[in-house]
C-alpha cells in the first residue's frame, strides 16, 4: 500500500502547472491582449475625428448653430481657404445635423465651387412655365378646325369668291332676286317639315301657306307676294329641330367646303340634303340638271355674302374665334326661336 509523501504531491503540482497553457505560452497572450486593446483604440479615435471635422477647408456655418472650437466664423470678412466664414455671401451648406442639435455635433462643410440654387418644381428651359392656350370646352378641336377653316378660306380665295364676284357682276340685279327667290320659295318645303316636327303648327301653316301664295299667284316663286302681304318667312332645319327635342349642340367643327357648323348641325345638313325638292328632283331629271341647280344656288347664296364680308375682315382681328362665336349665338338664338335661355352652359341647347 502506498503511502502518501509530501515530496510526490509537491512534484505532482509542478507537472499540472507546466500544462497549462497561460504559462505555457505566456507570450502568445500578452500579444492577443495588445492587439484588442490597440483595436479598440483605434475605434475611438476615428469616432472622435468624425464627430469633429478640420476646419481647413472652404466652410459656410450659420452663426445660430453651436460650432467646434476649432472653426472660426467672421459675419464680416469673404470666404477665404482658412476656415473664416462670410455669412452675407452666397454659400454651399449641407447639413449632417439639425441646427437645434447641442453642442456636440457640427455641419458637414460642402466645398463645391461656385452658387447653386435648389428647385422646388419642374425646371423649364427658359425658367419660365410652357404657356399653353387656354381650353375652350365649345371648341375642342380648334387646331384641326383652324386647320380646315384655312383650307376653307384658300378654296374661297380661289374659286368661290371669283365666281360670286363674276355672278355678282356680270347678272342683273332683277334677275339675281329672281332666283333668291325661287330658292328661298323651293326651301319653304323643307321649313314646312321642320315646323310640324317640332309642334309649331302655327309656323308650318305660316311657311305651307307662303309656298301656295308665291307658286300660285308669285309665278312659280319669282315674286315674293307672301312677304308683301305679312306672310315672313321663317327659317327652320333639322339641326335647329334636334336641338329643340333637347339634343345638345355638341363641339364646334369646321366641315370642308360646307364652313362652320357642329356636331348636331352636322348630322342635321344630311337630313337636310335628302329633304332638299333640289336634290330629291335631280334623280327626276337629266343628270347634269341637280349640278347646274344646286351650284347656281350655291354661288347665289356666295354672292349674298360678299358685302358683309368686308365688314368680316375689317372688323374681326381673329376671323375664326369671330365666326366661330357668332355662328355658335346666332344658331342658339334660332333653336330657342331668338329667346335663348339666360345660362353660362352654352351646351344646354
Amino acid at each position: 500500500m502506498a503511502t502518501f509523501c509530501p515530496a510526490n504531491s509537491q512534484k505532482l503540482n509542478t507537472l499540472n502547472m507546466n500544462r497549462s497553457p497561460l504559462i505555457k505560452f505566456p507570450v502568445l497572450a500578452m500579444l492577443l491582449l495588445g492587439f484588442f486593446l490597440n483595436g479598440c483604440a483605434t475605434t475611438n479615435k476615428s469616432k472622435s475625428a468624425k464627430e469633429n471635422p478640420a476646419t481647413n477647408t472652404n466652410a459656410a456655418t450659420d452663426p445660430s448653430t453651436p460650432t467646434d472650437p476649432g472653426t472660426t466664423v467672421n459675419t464680416s470678412a469673404p470666404v477665404n481657404t482658412n476656415g473664416t466664414v462670410n455669412t452675407s455671401a452666397p454659400t454651399n451648406v449641407t447639413a449632417s445635423a439639425n441646427t437645434a442639435a447641442p453642442s456636440g455635433s457640427s455641419d458637414t462643410i460642402n466645398n463645391q465651387k461656385g452658387p447653386q440654387e435648389s428647385f422646388s418644381g419642374p425646371v423649364f428651359k427658359n425658367a419660365a412655365p410652357t404657356a399653353y392656350p387656354p381650353y375652350n370646352k365649345k371648341d375642342p378641336w380648334e387646331p384641326m378646325n383652324r386647320a380646315v377653316f384655312k383650307f376653307n378660306e384658300s378654296v374661297d380665295d380661289y374659286v368661290f369668291r371669283p365666281v360670286a364676284t363674276g355672278y355678282k357682276t356680270v347678272m342683273p340685279v332683277p334677275i339675281q332676286m329672281i332666283i333668291g327667290n325661287v330658292y328661298s320659295n323651293v326651301n319653304d318645303i323643307p321649313v314646312t317639315l321642320n315646323n310640324l316636327l317640332q309642334f309649331k303648327f302655327h309656323e308650318a301653316l305660316r311657311s305651307s301657306m307662303r309656298v301656295v301664295v308665291n307658286t300660285s299667284f308669285g309665278l312659280g316663286g319669282i315674286i315674293d307676294l307672301a312677304s308683301d302681304i305679312g306672310l315672313e318667312k321663317r327659317d327652320e332645319d333639322f339641326g335647329q329641330t334636334l336641338g329643340y327635342h333637347g339634343v345638345a349642340s355638341g363641339p364646334y367643327v369646321v366641315l370642308p367646303f360646307l364652313g362652320p357648323s357642329s356636331t348636331r348641325d352636322a348630322g342635321g345638313r344630311v337630313l337636310d340634303i335628302a329633304a332638299d325638292p333640289v336634290f330629291v328632283g335631280s334623280f327626276f331629271v337629266a343628270p347634269f340638271i341637280g349640278p347646274i341647280v344646286g351650284g347656281t344656288r350655291a354661288i347665289d347664296t356666295r354672292a349674298g355674302l360678299l358685302k358683309s364680308e368686308k365688314t368680316l375682315d375689317e372688323a374681326a382681328l381673329d376671323k375664326y374665334e369671330f365666326v366661330r362665336d357668332a355662328y355658335l349665338q346666332r344658331r342658339r338664338s334660332l333653336v330657342h326661336d331668338g329667346n335663348p335661355p339666360k345660362s353660362k352652359d352654352d351646351d344646354a341647347d
